[in-house]
């Protein structure tokens, strides 16, 4: 591509020495369409990377929410295993004074 682009300057450059012939028109039209495209692909590349970026800061968010997340349902079992254990412990309590 950059060869390409090299030539058609270079003969750009030579055509344009003479008068504007059909030819050199066409030069013209290709040189402009090339820093087109290259422009167009700039611009593709800046959203590609604020696209990554965003992508890569919401995978980081995702995973510490995803930790603290299994950290809660760990500490939230413990404390459903200890009322329940209470819950039972006053029962029992509950059924033996009345059988009192």
């Amino acid at each position: 591509m950059k060869v390409a682009s090299a030539v058609i300057l270079a003969a750009s450059a030579l055509v344009q020495s003479q008068a504007a012939s059909p030819v050199a028109k066409v030069l013209q039209l290709l040189t402009d369409l090339s820093a087109k495209i290259i422009k167009q692909g700039e611009g593709a590349q800046k959203v590609y990377s604020d696209f990554s970026e965003w992508c890569e800061e919401r995978s980081g968010d995702l995973n510490y929410e995803i930790k603290t997340g299994k950290s809660s349902v760990a500490e939230l079992q413990a404390a459903i295993a200890q009322e329940t254990a209470t819950a039972e412990s006053l029962q029992a309590k509950l059924e033996q004074l009345a059988g009192d």
